[in-house]
Parts: structure tokens; sequence; C-alpha cells
């Protein structure tokens, strides 16, 4: 019996590993050549270790109900809850979202809504690995307050509609403007990678977006717009881009520029990002990958 748990402990190991390469291997199919830019900010800190009930977290957005907490979520055929976390990763709150299924969550924003001033949860509905789905769905709900309790449930939630312009494509990355409230969705697996754009107010039928531009690169798993909307970070699972925006520059227009490469030693599955509240840096968080302990939240302190 002992033997027999060692060889099936050596198999599986062994093949988180092939899966590991063989994603890896996926990933560097585009390479980039941008400037590398190590000045800007420090090498990741680790902030804290994930609970074992995020272990497929997938998504990170600043709170600005709760402050220092972050939003988080786990991604496909997990339970239809939202997270919130402190800077150490520890798990503040849990939110269920009532009558809504978890099919294939890849991000969350926080945005407008229907009460002028008021902040709301995104939740981007937008995975579609095997490019099924015509649809992509947005889950929107005025963003819960801590001081009501650390578990609530979620009976107000709006769907918003997405489709795309040029069928059906697998994204893993949404953001929002904070200034303009421009909605951005970015694909993931083409050579170059499409971004996608709805302008506010939306529509209160389907969102038909605009394909807007290609990024040179794929692979794109998550993104974030500073506070003061100046800044801009894209990352895919080897690399992270950063943009610095001049005040006469959308956010389009910036994205047409070259990025700088952030230094960034690729998490097991980093599948998430976010600026900080005040700006000071920014997090990530990542997947656990089988056989592996649980991820970091890190943190990347703004050294200018």
């Amino acid at each position: 019996m002992k033997r027999t748990i060692i060889v099936l402990t050596i198999l599986v190991v062994s093949l988180a590993t092939f899966f590991i390469g063989q994603s890896l291997a996926r990933v560097k199919q585009t390479k980039t050549h941008f400037a590398v830019n190590d000045k800007l900010f420090s090498k990741a800190i680790d902030k804290g270790q994930v609970e074992r009930k995020l272990e497929e977290a997938s998504a990170l957005a600043v709170s600005f109900q709760n402050p220092g907490c972050y939003w988080t979520l786990n991604d496909s055929d997990n339970p239809a809850e939202v997270y919130l976390i402190d800077s150490t990763a520890q798990t503040k709150m849990v939110c269920k979202l009532q009558g809504i299924q978890n099919r294939d969550w890849e991000d969350i924003a926080i945005g407008p809504g229907p009460i002028k001033g008021k902040k709301y949860v995104y939740v981007g509905e937008i995975g579609d690995n095997s490019a099924v789905y015509d649809f992509k769905y947005i889950y929107r709900f005025e963003e819960p307050d801590l001081k009501k309790g650390a578990a609530q449930t979620i009976t107000n939630v709006e769907t918003l509609v997405i489709k795309l312009p040029d069928g059906r494509r697998d994204t893993e990355a949404m953001l929002i403007d904070p200034t303009s409230n421009d909605l951005y969705i970015i694909s993931k697996r083409e050579e170059r990678v499409g971004v996608y754009f709805q302008k506010f107010p939306y529509p209160r039928d389907t969102l038909k977006l605009t394909k807007v531009l290609d990024l040179p690169f794929n692979w794109v798993t998550s993104g974030s717009i500073s506070k003061d909307a100046s800044e801009v970070l894209i990352k895919n699972y080897n690399t992270i881009f950063y943009w610095k925006r001049s005040k006469e520059k959308s956010i389009i227009e910036l994205l047409k520029k070259d990025p700088v490469e952030i230094p960034y030693k690729p998490e097991p599955q980093g599948e998430a990002i976010c600026f900080a509240y005040d700006n000071s840096g920014f997090y990530t968080i990542s997947e656990t990958r089988i056989a592996q302990p649980l991820a970091q939240l890190k943190f990347y302190k703004r050294l200018k």
C-alpha cells in the first residue's frame, strides 16, 4: 500500500509538471522586446498566503467602499461568490450572488452603476477556453460594505450582456477607466490579442463592443487602470506591461504606444493584477497549481 501511494504521488507530480510545461510552452509563442524598467517598482514582496478556498483566484480589484481591501474571485465552476481580502490576503468578507452561476468568471472591476456617485462591483463572466459562447456577461451590483457583515447575500444583481464584433473569443482581462467609466475587454489566445471597447454610458440592451486595436503579445490574463487613470498595467503569464499616460492621450491612444516591461518572476498561474488604492504600487495574485504550496498575494512597491 505504501509503495502504491508513493507511485501515485510521483505520477500526480509528473502530470502536474507536464501540464505546467505545456502551458508555459504555449505562453512563449509571442516574444516581446520592449524596454525593461526596474526603477519604477520594487521586486515582488510576499504579503500573505491565500486561503485554501481561494486556490483558483483569478481576479483582483481595489475596493473603494472598504479601504485597504481588495476584491477577488475563483474562476470557472466554483461557487458564485466574491471575496474581500485585506493586504495580507486574509478573507474579510464573502458575498454570494443569488441566482447567478459561475460559468467562467475571469476578472473583477469597480465601476459606475444606476445610482450616480455609488461604486459597483463588476464580475466578468468573460472566459471561453474553447470559444463556444456567443455572449459574455457582466454581473453588476452595488459594492458591499464590510460593516454590514462578513457574510452577505447579494440579491440585486444586474446582468449586462456582452457581444464581441468578431465572434467567439476567450477573454480574461476586463478594465474600467475610473475617470471616463469606459469599459475595456482584452482577448487572450490570438498571436496579437484584441482590445474591445464600450463607451460610457452603456446601452440598456446588449453591449456590442468595438474592437479598437491589437496588442503585440498574447495570453493576457488581467489588467488595471490606476485610480487617477494615469497608468495602465496589463499582464500575461510571463510579463507585466506598463504604460504611463499623458493628459492629452486617451487610453486607446496610450495602448497604441510601446509599453515598458516591469521585472516579474512568473507566478504558478498568475491571472490577476491591480493598482493599490493609494497608488503606492500594485498587487498580483495567482491560482495555486497542483502539488504546489498555496499562492501568495504579492506587492510591488512604487519606487518613483
